[in-house]
């Protein structure tokens, strides 16, 4: 990418405090200084390309050089960040102090040195930050070694390399938990949830691999008990089991809300906690209980644009799934147009994963109301766009709800041609889920008269309660109940009404 889109892209990103402490140090001379010209330019006309920034800027300052006002800008705002993250984040303030204390040695301030190692290390160990305390700790020895070890005895000396022997278990034991948990993220990622017993024990060597791990390991470390959970959780929510998933949410939030201090920022961990406990509660339809952990949601801040507006799709879905799922679609329609401007006016900022959740629920909603061309406008752009989306799992289910949506439009020789072609996807080592298949079947074969939708709605109904309590099914019914869209079809009856019945107790 350009400098000067990474610029552009940079200052859209900065927060209120960071825009405050730029302006603060940039109007500290006389004269507006070049690059606080091109900042003030980019901010007002972000979304003008490339030659049309050049073009203002040269027009107010003829005689300077765009590049070089595009680079140091770029560094200032670096710098301005980095001065403030140092004030709000421990992580930044522990490295940060290191570098103090090298520059202090170099300038043979010993005393001050070895001091500021020394609050550097008690504060690693408080945040149990093994890194910084593992580069404080050996930098310490090396400066005690070129200074001959002054007032140093050997007892003190084999208790200083303990504690660096410590902190280095402490880091592979971390590693190896980390490992496993990322291993089990990428494969729920490209492989999507087991859709059967096979794919499902595939996932067991992680799981011994992890048990057999923690048995071993002191769980009063919060990063290694945090890791473990998180594996734990994840594992069963992979394989349909939402309510143990829950319990072992339910720990992870108490441990994080324990231990707040120890939070990374932005608290990218503490959010895939609540988006499990959220996850586990709407499968088992407690709607309820989704209040108060939406209410966290909203109070966690950061000062990264990117989370807050990941963070903001995360709050938007999980409010709008209650609607959703009991087919109040009109709600629905009325939450998306709170959220136009702080979430559908920066989609293409979204990542890859949630700008693909908001284009699937939407085209939902729509969907639910008959909005038909709205509904596949959203959905083309996954397949469209710029960017790649079908690595994703949930892109498979896209392409089920396109078909729908292509079957409301009467466009059947598109869905034919689709339908082939998942098909062919579905014919290597991945497995199909039968509710795929018997819409395949559907989509091409539509109920004709009224004596055929009975006779229809009957067999159907025989093969939908054997694929509901499927818990490989539900994998897929939990994200939308194809079941009921079919129902509706073939009953004739609105999909609201049909969702609004399987919600009533019993169903």
């Amino acid at each position: 990418m350009a400098q000067i889109q990474s610029l552009v892209l940079l200052v859209s990103s900065m927060t209120l405090s960071e825009k405050r402490t730029f302006r603060a140090q940039a109007c500290q001379t006389a004269n507006k200084p070049n690059y606080l010209v091109l900042y003030e330019i980019i901010e007002k006309n972000g979304t003008l390309p490339v030659a049309g920034l050049r073009e203002k800027f040269m027009a107010e300052l003829p005689a300077a050089s765009f590049e070089t006002a595009v680079k140091y800008l770029f560094g200032l705002i670096l710098e301005t960040m980095l001065q403030l993250r140092q004030e709000q984040d421990s992580f930044y303030d522990l490295f940060n102090k290191i570098l103090k204390a090298r520059v202090l040695y170099e300038k043979s301030l010993f005393d001050e040195c070895f001091e500021l190692l020394d609050e550097v290390m008690l504060r690693a160990e408080k945040y149990e930050n093994y890194y910084a305390l593992l580069f404080a700790s050996r930098l310490e020895l090396e400066y005690l070694l070129a200074l001959g070890f002054p007032h140093l005895t050997e007892k003190d000396l084999l208790q200083k390399q303990f504690k660096i022997n410590e902190s280095l278990k402490y880091i592979r034991k971390i590693n190896e938990q980390s490992s496993l948990f990322e291993i089990l993220k990428h494969r729920i990622i490209y492989k999507g949830h087991p859709r059967s017993q096979q794919q499902k024990n595939e996932l067991n060597d992680l799981v011994f691999s992890e048990l057999s791990m923690i048995a071993s390991q002191n769980l009063e470390n919060f990063e290694i008990r945090k890791l473990h959970q998180l594996f734990q959780s994840n594992y069963l929510i992979s394989v349909g089991d939402y309510n143990s998933a829950l319990r072992s949410y339910y720990e992870l939030n108490t441990l994080f809300e324990a231990n707040k201090h120890l939070w990374s920022n932005p608290p990218v961990y503490y959010l895939n906690v609540l988006e499990g406990v959220l996850e586990s509660l709407r499968s088992i339809r407690n709607y309820d209980e989704m209040t108060h952990f939406i209410e966290q949601l909203k109070k966690l801040e950061s000062a990264s644009a990117d989370f807050r507006l990941n963070l903001t799709c995360l709050t938007f879905q999980y409010e709008l799934f209650p609607h959703l799922d009991r087919g109040d679609f009109n709600t629905c329609l009325s939450l998306m147009n709170q959220y136009k401007s702080s979430l559908y006016d920066k989609l293409s900022n979204l990542d890859r994963v949630r700008q693909t959740e908001l284009c699937l629920y939407t085209s939902l909603v729509y969907l639910g109301i008959s909005e038909f061309h709205k509904a596949r406008k959203f959905l083309n752009q996954v397949f469209m766009g710029v960017k790649n989306f079908s690595f994703l799992p949930l892109y498979r289910t896209i392409r089920l709800v396109n078909l729908i949506i292509l079957y409301k439009l009467g466009d059947f020789d598109v869905i034919t041609y689709e339908i082939r072609s998942m098909k062919r996807d579905l014919s290597g080592t991945i497995k199909g889920y039968k509710i795929e298949r018997y819409l395949f079947r559907f989509l091409i074969q539509p109920p004709q008269t009224n004596i055929n939708r009975n006779i229809q709605w009957e067999k159907a109904k025989a093969v939908f309660d054997e694929i509901r309590p499927d818990i490989f099914e539900q994998q897929i019914l939990r994200i939308f109940d194809f079941t009921a869209w079919v129902e509706s079809e073939i009953r004739k009856v609105p999909l609201a009404e049909v969702l609004q019945g399987k919600m009533e107790p019993g169903k």
